[in-house]
């Protein structure tokens, strides 16, 4: 399903998001330098993950179409061509603990979603 076709029905002349397409909906809110709802790679003192931010609190995160990332290969290449060497991707959300990030980045591609 693309992130951006939000598939929608007509009832009484009201506009409906179908239940099934409300994974897709996006909403995009700034909480200091994370924005809810991009998508980001992120280094934390043990692994890469990526995600699209769905949650943050004092003390976690939370991403959704998550997948940790083995092997980026050279990292500003995997910024430019969003093409990584080796992906396994969580079945569900992803929570990191906010004290072992490192660093961040939007990822501006698609989430990786297939294991490789």
């Amino acid at each position: 399903m693309s992130q951006d076709k939000i598939e929608t029905i007509k009832i009484n002349e009201v506009e409906y998001v179908r239940k099934d397409q409300l994974k897709a909906v996006v909403v995009e809110k700034r909480d200091g330098a994370w924005t809810i709802g991009k998508n980001y790679i992120v280094r934390t003192v043990t692994m890469m993950i990526t995600g699209r931010l769905i949650h943050l609190d004092d003390h976690e995160m939370v991403f959704q179409d998550a997948a940790w990332v083995a092997d980026s290969g050279r990292f500003a290449d995997a910024l430019k061509s969003g093409k990584l060497n080796e992906v396994e991707p969580f079945p569900d959300e992803a929570i990191i603990g906010r004290g072992s990030v490192v660093d961040a980045a939007l990822w501006n591609h698609a989430l990786p979603r297939d294991q490789k």
